[in-house]
């Protein structure tokens, strides 16, 4: 466990040293949406990092499922920071194969067993393999459905897949629908279409890029729409681009996104938190 902080404190000041220069950002309480945390990638040094995002401002942290090899370890990171972590439950679209009904067999049973704050992340990623374009629409179809019936969120995978998204949300559109659209790296039409689905935008590393493309169009989406994330250890913000992506970068994210929208770093972390409570309910 990391070390108690006093929770009365409000504001904390997280300083970044890169070289010779120094970034001060002044933030309210953090949540990242969307990190791998039980991730190999922090076998090393897991407990460091943690302290490290909490020390940031980062206190809540939703993770995603991917299969159900790593269900085992998502709930010792829960049993570990009870207070912090917060489990979402559901099948990846890389994840679909040969045995994706055995896979959702695991989903369901542990959707019927215990609380989960989404169902994700879901969806479908053409991307890497075309092969089961069939089975990932099924299953992602059929993990919106448990999603309405247990009245939770959906946290949507998307890679070379937006028509087919949108296609199976188009056919599941209703006001029980509702979620985030992670890594969101679309049009300015593709995020307003998402955005008609009840989905708020998942932005992390990929708003810093120079070639991220997002942040040309971002200013003309309310940020009443915007959650933040990292999708750590994928993705890390510049300037740690291609190095191991963690949870404390997300700040990198809300120095983006006050440049974008003209606005301090505590009303970007406050209103996003205010917007992730909104979806997952706490």
């Amino acid at each position: 466990m990391f070390s108690e902080r006093p929770r009365h404190k409000f504001f904390i000041i997280f300083i970044v040293i890169l070289g010779s220069k120094i970034y001060h950002l002044v933030t309210a309480t953090l949540t990242d949406t969307h990190t791998h945390l039980y991730s190999d990638a922090f076998a090393g040094d897991r407990k460091e990092m943690i302290q490290r995002a909490v020390d940031a401002g980062v206190t809540r942290f939703f993770i995603p499922a991917i299969d159900s090899k790593c269900t085992e370890a998502m709930y010792e990171l829960e049993r570990n920071y009870p207070d912090h972590v917060f489990l979402m439950m559901g099948l990846h679209p890389t994840s679909v194969g040969e045995n994706y009904e055995l896979e959702l067999q695991h989903v369901e049973k542990q959707l019927s067993d215990r609380k989960f704050y989404a169902i994700g992340e879901i969806g479908i990623d053409l991307y890497w393999d075309k092969t089961h374009l069939k089975e990932q629409k099924m299953a992602f179809q059929r993990q919106i459905q448990w999603a309405k019936k247990y009245q939770l969120p959906i946290v949507i995978h998307c890679r070379e897949a937006f028509d087919e998204i949108f296609e199976i949300l188009e056919a599941e559109k209703s006001p029980d629908l509702f979620g985030i659209f992670h890594c969101f790296t679309g049009s300015h039409a593709q995020a307003l279409q998402a955005i008609s689905y009840n989905m708020k935008l998942g932005i992390g590393g990929v708003v810093t890029f120079k070639n991220g493309k997002i942040d040309q169009f971002l200013n003309q989406i309310p940020l009443s729409h915007i959650v933040l994330e990292t999708d750590a250890p994928y993705l890390a913000p510049i300037p740690f681009r291609g190095k191991r992506n963690e949870s404390s970068y997300v700040t990198l994210v809300v120095s983006k996104l006050a440049q974008i929208y003209q606005l301090s770093a505590y009303e970007i972390a406050k209103i996003t938190t205010e917007n992730a409570k909104a979806v997952f309910g706490i």
